[in-house]
């Protein structure tokens, strides 16, 4: 194989699922696995671990495992009959309700935004969370957004989002994010943001040091939780359960109550389908025309 076509190999999928199959694979040999596997030892591996990690984690480790296999043209134990029976038994003996993240509804971001001062890292903050819930961002898309992703016009920002969860090809997205009508702006947020900071080229949110040097690498999808559950502290909001994923939440959910259409609230966000939108939806209509409304 030429080193091109090693190149393009080894660009084929996103760095951080390559990483995922390694972390699988190697979980699946300290246990004792080998490849080829049969269907017995596969099924003992999900037994051993049921209950004990995540059915998402589980089943994401056995989708790696037939990969190597089909990769490596090997019988593949995964697609048998009885490790797929055995799976089924998995979900429906131990898959509990998904965690999701509390979504920052409207009015609770605005109680954190006005509790933010002016300094620098105020500043970051502010366009930070604006920016996220304004364009339904992932944490992950937050923090790739470089300088040159950003295109000011008059009716408002373009934000290009390069390669997501959802674009792996990196055929990218531009999303339109419109002044904003009430005190709270995200143009005129990041706009702030890029002056006091002097951005002119690179990631377009980055950690600041102590003594307010702002530092040339992107912040980390971490940071940005850590970042939100200390602004809702300080606004005296309870940040369990909130995380990084919370302002996309928080803006699909918060678009919902206000009556846009699943098709506006998609075009934002990026996602797929209706069906993955859905319970941002349900959540957001639980008192719209609610039954008990009319009774009590």
């Amino acid at each position: 194989m030429t080193e091109a076509a090693s190149d393009l190999l080894a660009h084929a999928i996103a760095p951080n699922t390559e990483r995922a199959y390694h972390s699988d694979l190697r979980h699946f040999r300290d246990w004792g696995g080998v490849l080829p596997a049969p269907p017995a030892m596969i099924c003992a591996y999900v037994g051993d671990h049921a209950g004990h990690l995540a059915v998402a984690t589980i089943l994401r480790r056995i989708a790696t495992l037939s990969k190597a296999h089909s990769a490596a043209r090997l019988p593949n134990p995964c697609q048998t009959e009885i490790v797929r029976t055995t799976l089924r038994g998995l979900k429906r003996k131990h898959r509990a309700a998904q965690k999701q993240a509390k979504p920052l509804l409207r009015d609770d971001l605005f109680l954190v935004l006005d509790r933010i001062g002016d300094g620098l890292r105020d500043r970051r903050d502010r366009a930070l969370l604006l920016l996220g819930f304004a364009g339904g961002f992932r944490r992950s898309e937050l923090v790739t957004l470089e300088r040159g992703d950003m295109e000011i016009t008059r009716q408002g920002l373009i934000a290009t989002i390069r390669r997501s969860k959802t674009d792996q090809d990196g055929a990218g997205r531009r999303i339109g994010i419109p002044h904003g009508r009430t005190r709270h702006c995200p143009v005129v947020a990041v706009e702030a943001w890029l002056t006091v900071s002097g951005i002119d080229a690179g990631p377009l949110f980055r950690p600041i040091t102590r003594h307010g040097h702002v530092v040339p690498e992107a912040l980390t999808g971490d940071a940005v939780s850590a970042l939100l559950r200390e602004r809702l502290d300080a606004a005296g909001i309870d940040p369990k359960g909130y995380s990084g994923h919370s302002l996309r939440a928080g803006f699909a959910t918060s678009a919902a109550q206000a009556g846009v259409s699943t098709l506006k609230i998609r075009a934002q966000t990026g996602h797929a389908s209706d069906a993955m939108l859905a319970r941002y939806v349900r959540e957001g209509e639980l008192f719209t025309g609610n039954a008990a409304g009319a009774l009590l």
